[in-house]
């Protein structure tokens, strides 16, 4: 089967990195198109449980902060590809904020790709580091399309 449209969801984990060199290898085997998804998802630390009023919410600021986060893991995935010469693949980015597996699933149906490639788990807690990520098993289990693991 020939993968012409990958979606590539990235956060800057060594997993999403490997990940991003497997899409790349792919996309130039067959001329194709990665489209890179980096999506912001606000995270509170977790804490003793509190009514959700006593937590701060996030300003313009803390946002910003991570959509320059995105656009540097989006620039140093560019700057990679160019420094290996793969000239047949096709790049688009795009960021969005939200929940990171809704918005991965969002754009899956939304676009016209036939694979998903994508790291096993990014950059989460210790417990999820033992086991697939929980965004990964998601998108896994609800993508209508095939998606390529990378541990």
């Amino acid at each position: 089967m020939i993968y012409k449209n990958i979606l590539l969801p990235i956060d800057g984990s060594e997993n999403s990195k490997r990940a991003s060199e497997h899409a790349v290898s792919i996309a130039d085997l067959n001329n194709g198109n990665i489209t890179v998804l980096f999506v912001i998802e606000p995270n509170y630390p977790r804490l003793p449980i509190l009514p959700i009023s006593t937590l701060p919410s996030p300003d313009e600021n803390y946002f910003e902060e991570l959509r320059d986060e995105g656009k540097g893991i989006i620039k140093e995935f560019e700057k990679q590809l160019e420094q290996n010469g793969n000239k047949n693949v096709q790049i688009n980015t795009s960021i969005k904020e939200g929940k990171a597996y809704i918005e991965i699933l969002d754009s899956i149906n939304r676009g016209n790709f036939d694979l998903v490639i994508i790291g096993a788990s990014g950059r989460h807690s210790a417990l999820e580091r033992f086991t697939i990520g929980s965004v990964t098993e998601r998108v896994i289990r609800e993508a209508q399309v095939p998606v390529m693991v990378i541990p």
